[in-house]
């Protein structure tokens, strides 16, 4: 697939290390660039949008359902998206809901990183869409909230609407998909889209991924006609539905 290079991420010639590019793909009306970190890139807006978060989660079910689960996802997750900060330098952050796991993790959340959020949110705009995890964030935590967000012809939910036009970017279901190749078996997160609309996988480091074969995605993409872009390292792997298998 070509590859546009209006949409390389913009670096210091400094930098020395090789820099992933990003798949470009038309949706509405606009350009956009899928990155294999599972974020996306909308030059033409200097916009970066990521999905499912999660932060906090360890921490949620540790309180809620008593297991133990190592507590290092947010510092993970939040250096991720340091780094495709700091890549990209963009002017405006879109998180797609699910940002926090529940409505008290960014109350919650250690000060080390809400200082770690507040220095990522510094000189530029960041927009939280609410989710079905987090439909309240915690007034502490600087950004806007809503419930969708539409710019230009792009619209921002965090669960897919059956009814949307063309446009639609959005999260909630972290998809993911199964190829067998070579005799071997590859599950990996993913990009799925129809054309229409465009759902991103799970940012977050604890958040797992639902096969985009399951019943749950045929309202989103009906007759299963619809294209992934499997997030590899340093490329994306792009797929048919028809090249997909079932968990």
């Amino acid at each position: 697939m070509s590859v546009n290079r209006q949409l390389q991420p913009r670096v210091e010639p400094s930098y020395r290390q090789p820099v992933p590019v990003c798949h470009d793909l038309s949706l509405g009306q606009e350009l956009v660039g899928l990155h294999d970190s599972g974020g996306l890139w909308w030059p033409e807006e200097q916009t970066l949008v990521v999905s499912d978060l999660h932060l906090e989660k360890a921490a949620s079910i540790a309180k809620t359902k008593g297991v133990m689960l190592p507590p290092y996802d947010t510092a993970a997750t939040l250096e991720k998206l340091a780094a495709l900060i700091d890549l990209f330098s963009p002017r405006r952050v879109i998180c797609l809901g699910d940002s926090f796991h529940d409505s008290e993790s960014s109350a919650r959340m250690p000060a080390a990183y809400r200082a770690m959020l507040a220095t990522m949110q510094l000189g530029r705009e960041w927009i939280w869409i609410t989710g079905n995890h987090d439909p309240e964030i915690a007034p502490s935590v600087c950004g806007e909230r809503f419930e969708e967000l539409s710019i230009s012809s792009l619209c921002f939910r965090h669960e897919p609407n059956e009814d949307a036009d063309c446009g639609e970017i959005c999260g909630h279901l972290h998809p993911a998909a199964k190829v067998r190749r070579m005799g071997r078996t590859v599950r990996r997160a993913c990009f799925a889209t129809n054309g229409n609309r465009l759902m991103l996988p799970a940012f977050g480091a604890l958040t797992g991924g639902l096969n985009v074969m399951d019943n749950a995605f045929s309202k989103v993409f009906a007759e299963r006609r619809f294209s992934v872009f499997m997030l590899g390292n340093g490329r994306l792997f792009p797929f048919t539905a028809s090249k997909l298998i079932s968990d």
